[in-house]
């Protein structure tokens, strides 16, 4: 069998970072392109006034009603201002079984709403909650019961808001939840074009590392930070 011209191919196939980077800059992405894109990604998260600003200043017509978006906007704020009631109700009314089908992200909903009640004082009501909502799930998955022994840790402290686990009180908890809901949603919804052009990256640069081809990798996302191939030097 003939490794050595095998080999050689695939060594043919490693391509360096200035090789990579000239490729990049040579594709051209019109701008009509890019605020369609853009338009998406604002739609499908849900950013409805933004939607509006940046249709006037692009010309870019959304591909739906963007009054649409009304419910999801209503779920997120319900959310972070710790109305967990309503937007479970929110939920069930646009998408009935989409919580049913998803426990671990009912789950973290309930614990959101064990949150607040701790946040409130109603102590009582929290241990009655989680004796009634909770417990059970806890039994039944150990991950589940790590992140509910966490929450209600909080009622072992006076200030709970200063203990160890304090970052559940904080105002970003709520934003984790209202992200993966909405996630959730979108999942059901649609998938924004952006959303699927990173999944698209993320795969063909495992298909490259499974061929062991040696190209520049991005390790960055959210700064498009490009790395030489791991053996390349740099001159």
């Amino acid at each position: 069998m003939n490794f050595g011209g095998r080999a050689s191919a695939e060594k043919n196939d490693d391509v360096g970072k200035d090789e990579w980077m000239d490729r990049l800059h040579n594709v051209h992405i019109t701008r009509a392109d890019m605020n369609n894109l853009i338009m998406n990604y604002l739609v499908t998260e849900g950013f409805k006034e933004a939607a509006e600003k940046f249709r006037v200043e692009s010309g870019v017509q959304p591909s739906i009603d963007l009054d649409q978006l009304d419910e999801r906007i209503k779920i997120r704020e319900a959310i972070q201002e710790g109305k967990i009631q309503d937007a479970i109700s929110l939920v069930n009314n646009i998408h009935p079984e989409l919580l049913d089908n998803d426990r671990y992200l009912y789950f973290h909903l309930q614990q959101q709403q064990l949150i607040e009640l701790i946040r409130d004082k109603n102590i009582e009501a929290a241990l009655e909650y989680a004796q009634t909502h909770l417990a059970e799930r806890g039994e039944e998955n150990p991950e589940i019961l790590s992140e509910l022994e966490r929450t209600l840790a909080l009622l072992a402290f006076e200030n709970p808001e200063n203990s160890p686990f304090g970052e559940l009180l904080h105002p970003s908890q709520r934003q984790k939840v209202a992200s993966e809901l909405n996630a959730a949603i979108l999942e059901v919804d649609a998938t924004p074009k952006l959303a699927n052009l990173l999944k698209l990256l993320l795969w063909s640069q495992e298909e490259l590392d499974k061929k062991k081809v040696k190209y520049p990798k991005m390790t960055d996302f959210s700064k498009g930070t490009i790395d030489e191939p791991k053996g390349q030097k740099t001159e």
